[in-house]
This record gives C-alpha cells, sequence and structure tokens, in this order.
C-alpha cells in the first residue's frame, strides 16, 4: 500500500485541525484543510504559520471553504468541538467519502450514526495547544496514551483501522488502537467535564485562581465522583492511569492539576483562546455525561 496514495482532509481549521494538517504536511501526506472566514483568508495569505522552538515558520497547505458531494477522499477527519460535531457530520453527509474520524470528546455516537451510518470511525486528538495571532502554537503528545487514539465501535480491527495507524506512521504520530473505544471517550469525558471550574462568567479564571485549593478542591471532588459514575454504569474506566485517580486522595490531585498548571503550555490549553471558546463544548459535555451515566446506572 502506498500511503501518499490517500486522500486525507481535514474538515476544521482550529488548533487540532492546523497541527494535524501541519504534521501531514511535512510528512509529504496528500492533505487539504477545510477552513472558512478569516482562518481560511490567512490560511491562503500566509500559509500555516507556527511556532517551532520559538521561532515562527510556514509551510504551504492546500485549503478548501466547501466540501462538494462528488470531492472524494479516503480519510475525513472531523477535529471540531463536542457541540460542533453534529452540524459538522451533516455538513460531510451527502459526500461519498467512506471513512469519516471524529476527534473529540463525546459519551456515545448514535446521534452521529443517525447522520453518517457505519462511516463513522470514532477517535480521538493526541494534539493539544493554542493559536495566538494566526500562529499555532501546539504540539503531539509523547506517548502512547497522549497520542490519537480511535477504534472501531465494534471493537474489530477492520482494513481501514490499518490504513489509519500506517498513516499515523509515516507521520511519526504515537496512536492506539482500541477495542472498546466507547470506554474510552466517556472515561476521558469524566475528566474533560471538571474544567468547567476553570471558567468565569466573563472567560477563564487567571492563573492564580486556577491553582487555588477553592477551585482545586472542587475539581478533585468531582474527578473522583465522576469515575465512580463511570464505574457504576459499567463500563470500563480507560486508561488505568485514569481509573487510579478515583482512588487518590483529594490532595494528591489537587497536587497533580497544580503541578500541571506550572507548565506554561498546559496552561495554554486549560486556561488559553482554545480554552475559552471551548466553554460550550465543557458545559454540554458535562451535561451529557451526567445524564447519560445516570440512565446507564438505572
Amino acid at each position: 500500500m502506498n500511503i501518499k496514495q490517500n486522500r486525507i482532509l481535514i474538515f476544521g481549521a482550529g488548533v487540532i485541525g492546523s497541527v494535524y494538517a501541519l504534521r501531514f504536511a511535512q510528512s509529504g501526506l496528500d492533505v487539504t484543510l477545510l477552513a472558512r472566514g478569516k482562518r481560511l483568508e490567512t490560511l491562503q495569505r500566509n500559509g500555516l504559520r507556527y511556532n517551532d522552538n520559538g521561532a515562527v515558520q510556514q509551510i504551504s497547505v492546500r485549503t478548501i471553504e466547501k466540501l462538494v458531494n462528488d470531492d472524494i477522499y479516503d480519510f475525513i477527519f472531523v477535529p471540531v468541538r463536542y457541540d460542533q460535531a453534529e452540524s459538522a457530520l451533516s455538513a460531510i453527509k451527502n459526500n461519498q467519502s467512506q471513512t469519516i474520524i471524529t476527534l473529540t470528546n463525546t459519551v456515545g455516537y448514535d446521534s452521529w450514526l443517525k447522520i453518517v451510518g457505519d462511516r463513522l470511525l470514532p477517535g480521538f486528538p493526541g494534539a493539544g495547544g493554542d493559536i495566538k495571532d494566526d500562529v499555532l502554537y501546539a504540539q503531539f503528545g509523547s506517548e502512547t496514551w497522549q497520542g490519537t487514539i480511535f477504534g472501531e465501535i465494534n471493537g474489530q480491527v477492520t482494513e481501514r483501522v490499518k490504513e489509519l495507524a500506517a498513516i499515523l506512521e509515516t507521520a511519526g504520530l504515537h496512536y492506539e488502537i482500541l477495542h472498546n473505544i466507547q470506554a474510552f471517550h466517556v472515561s476521558h469525558a469524566a475528566l474533560a467535564a471538571v474544567n468547567k471550574h476553570f471558567y468565569a462568567n466573563d472567560g477563564m479564571v487567571d492563573i492564580t485562581a486556577a491553582r487555588s485549593e477553592v477551585i482545586l478542591s472542587k475539581l478533585a471532588a468531582d474527578v473522583k465522583q465522576n469515575i465512580r459514575l463511570v464505574e457504576q454504569a459499567g463500563i470500563p474506566v480507560i486508561p488505568p492511569e485514569t481509573k487510579a485517580m478515583g482512588e487518590w486522595p483529594d490532595e494528591d490531585i489537587i497536587s497533580h492539576y497544580r503541578q500541571m498548571l506550572s507548565n506554561d503550555f498546559i496552561i495554554d490549553v486549560k486556561l488559553g483562546n482554545h480554552a475559552v471558546s471551548a466553554k460550550p463544548e465543557i458545559l454540554l459535555l458535562d451535561e451529557v455525561f451526567h445524564k447519560t451515566m445516570t440512565r446507564l446506572a438505572q
């Protein structure tokens, strides 16, 4: 199989979409980035600008504004927020591409399957960061569980799963193929939802407040409660590190988050522009997570 023959579309040019497009383009893969509005204009005018160890670099990436039905790709990546996923998939619905990889938070796939059917291949991104002054500040995880995570809903390792793994290997990216991708998504939602405590009425709390005992105590209590809810719903908590957090003393969870919030990159991820725009996603994820866990536990 010649990986370079695969046509790849990244449906969305936010932080996650941009960093995947960047890595794929750097690796010589056939990648196109769908963008809109000012982001599209910036990419067409300046290329994809990114931070490279303190220096701003630029790379040209093929861009489109709209996906037409007969423009067929081997893989369409959909790295959008959870609250935007249904509208993004609806925009792809009539396109004839056969594999659509969602890279986002979720607790289930029923509504997505109604839109795109078995073309859906659920996943989760192995990257994070921010965009500042049209410059991408992002990076991929350096360990397996920080890599791109994906798998068929039925747990089978299909040919398209193998092809996706080969693409990520070509790009030099860590990945993990899961036999229970929904268990991962639910487990991750349990942790992601607690980020609601970093939001203030007009944006994010400042770094001092984020590190405070007041906020981190609430966060620690929710981490443990959410993990218990997953277990009570009969869903495996994965990876093991997430399951273990459910048994930590509150002070250990507080210390863990305080240590993370001493890293400039993590501060950008948790409190930066990308986090501000993600507020609707986190609040919706928190709501749906609790409703779903309550229903499953009954």
